[in-house]
């Protein structure tokens, strides 16, 4: 018995030595085969310019197509569920918005298939964030945050569009009926840019969203900023207030994107796509095109997004309760 102890005991010690030394050609390997991008927004928003050009600059990193794939749905957990449950290789990525992070706790129990985002996928990198702030239409002649709220005290039920249920969008539109006491429609869309394309026909007369998504409409004079919704002003539109500048208080919300890998992809496979995209945000070329997006680059190790996705979780499943927020 004792013989069989130590002779399983040494089998283990083995295939642990063996694992050890197997784990860097798992970073080498990869890719060995075509890459899937999963998006869980429509094509034309921020995460798809993301993905575009991290798909070209990664196929020619690699040696393999990179195939952007938009899964929309659910508040982002459709794309999410997909990539939860393909091999756990690499091969198959997430590049989403934290409006996946939020959305459990508004949409319900089951959405998306009931995935566990912290449970079933890994972080890798947080490639950017995006500022977020209120446009309105031209057409309505507001150039600030108190003209807009004036006009919405007088017109009850004013439609807002955001990017979804459950999405950084959403949440910034229930604070501000809250913090201005505005009566105020919710109209959510499955993506930033169908909200954005809402917000230009005329659909809805406010409009929460990310920068990344609607910075050449508003260069254009199409859309026009009345408050940026989080605590400082943004370098990409120094001229507009935040709107606790212009004295409401309480509206500040956060956008960040990440690139996440099945739970129980193999550490050396992580730390080379982390890598890679890291080389790739380097980039002059990818910086400029992120920059004229609307997006700030960040980068770094895989911890920041997974200290992000924490502070989410908290600070959103608070929000939730004490807003009353649900899906429209």
């Amino acid at each position: 018995m004792q013989k069989k102890r130590g002779f399983i005991s040494c089998l283990v010690m083995g295939l642990g030595v063996m694992t050890g030394l197997l784990s860097p050609a798992w970073g080498q390997a990869f890719p060995s085969k075509n890459v899937s991008l999963v998006v869980p927004f429509p094509p034309g928003g921020g995460p798809d310019l993301v993905a575009r050009v991290f798909a070209e600059k990664l196929a020619a990193k690699w040696g393999k197509p990179v195939v952007v794939d938009n899964r929309p749905g659910a508040g982002a957990l459709l794309g999410a569920q997909a990539v939860a449950k393909s091999p756990a290789d690499g091969h198959t990525l997430l590049l989403t918005t934290n409006t996946m992070v939020i959305s459990p706790h508004v949409l319900a129990p089951g959405a998306g298939g009931g995935i566990d985002v912290h449970a079933d996928l890994m972080p890798v990198v947080a490639p950017a964030t995006t500022p977020m702030a209120l446009l309105v239409s031209p057409g309505l002649n507001v150039k600030d945050l108190p003209a807009a709220l004036a006009l919405a005290k007088s017109q009850a039920g004013m439609p807002y569009g955001s990017a979804g249920n459950g999405s950084p969008m959403h949440f910034a539109g229930e604070m501000l009926k809250r913090a201005a006491g505005v009566d105020l429609l919710h109209v959510p869309y499955k993506g930033v840019n169908p909200s954005v394309m809402a917000a230009l026909g005329g659909e809805v007369k406010f409009l929460f969203v990310g920068l990344g998504g609607a910075l050449p409409h508003i260069k254009a004079g199409k859309l026009v900023p009345v408050a940026v919704t989080e605590k400082n002003r943004s370098p990409l539109l120094p001229e507009v207030p935040t709107a606790t500048e212009q004295g409401v208080r309480g509206v500040e919300v956060n956008a960040w994107y990440g690139v996440f890998a099945p739970a129980g992809t193999p550490e050396p496979v992580r730390s080379k796509i982390n890598a890679d995209i890291n080389e790739v945000l380097k980039l002059a070329e990818v910086r400029d095109k992120l920059a004229a997006a609307g997006l700030d680059v960040l980068g770094g190790p895989a911890q920041v997004l997974g200290d992000f996705m924490k502070a989410d979780r908290q600070r959103y499943g608070l929000l939730a309760k004490e807003l009353n927020i649900k899906a429209d």
